[in-house]
């Protein structure tokens, strides 16, 4: 593709929010209901469960790109998402903070590490995702995490619906989402940066909207399945 079609970086910028506002999957009925408070505890316990597969695995992504990048500049910021997932001493992390979100809603912590709720179609969308940042170019790895840049928002809201809409979670559990609402926008600034340094021609770009458009649908594959193993009826409603 001519170079004379490279979009602006505010063309570009645009398309890829776009992808979030035509597939982001806080517009999947499992996700809308969750907001709403019409999940039973069973339902509700199903995605944190399952979603705890797509948290663990968060880490291993990073640091698959992570060992693309090649500047040490580059590597130093990026770094510091794995340290927020896995932690270190003194800092327990994200992947910990989401096992406590588990027991805050009446999970098991063994329940939660031997996997033993996740579901098949979840373990392949997840495992799709870490796949896809292995072989793909580092750049089009990164441009697949700018999630981020809808995320923030979505947790805020997140945080009020669990206090108010389902209050049978334990207020500690709630650590991870409040730590994403600073973490979150500094990896997507950060994520945005390099995608816009590095995608050089439109070719580029449109494998980086695809690339965003690919990690929606896996997010939007988790709540399928989800919607399939735990319908209304199965949980009295």
């Amino acid at each position: 593709m001519l170079k004379s079609n490279l979009l602006s970086n505010e063309q570009f910028i645009s398309c890829l929010r776009q992808v979030g506002e035509d597939h982001y999957h806080d517009k999947h009925p499992y996700h809308i209901k969750m907001h709403e408070g019409k999940l039973s505890p069973i339902q509700l316990r199903a995605w944190i469960a399952n979603r705890f597969y797509y948290q663990k695995n968060i880490p291993v992504k990073d640091a698959l790109i992570l060992s693309k990048l090649p500047s040490r500049e580059d590597r130093r910021e990026w770094i510091q998402r794995i340290i927020d997932h896995d932690g270190r001493e003194g800092n327990d992390g994200g992947i910990e903070a989401w096992i406590r979100l588990g027991e805050a809603a009446d999970i098991p912590r063994e329940e939660m590490l031997d996997e033993r709720h996740v579901l098949p179609a979840v373990r392949f969308a997840v495992d799709a995702y870490v796949n896809f940042c292995r072989l793909e170019p580092w750049h089009i790895a990164v441009a697949s995490s700018l999630t981020e840049l809808f995320a923030p928002t979505l947790v805020s809201k997140r945080i009020g619906v669990f206090e108010q809409l389902y209050p049978w979670i334990r207020p500690e559990g709630l650590a991870y989402f409040q730590a994403r609402l600073t973490q979150a926008p500094r990896d997507a600034d950060h994520g945005l940066s390099l995608v816009l340094r590095e995608c050089r021609d439109r070719r580029d770009q449109e494998q980086a909207i695809d690339a965003l458009r690919f990690k929606c649908n896996v997010l939007w594959a988790l709540l399928d399945a989800l919607s399939l193993a735990y319908p209304d009826e199965e949980n009295g409603r």
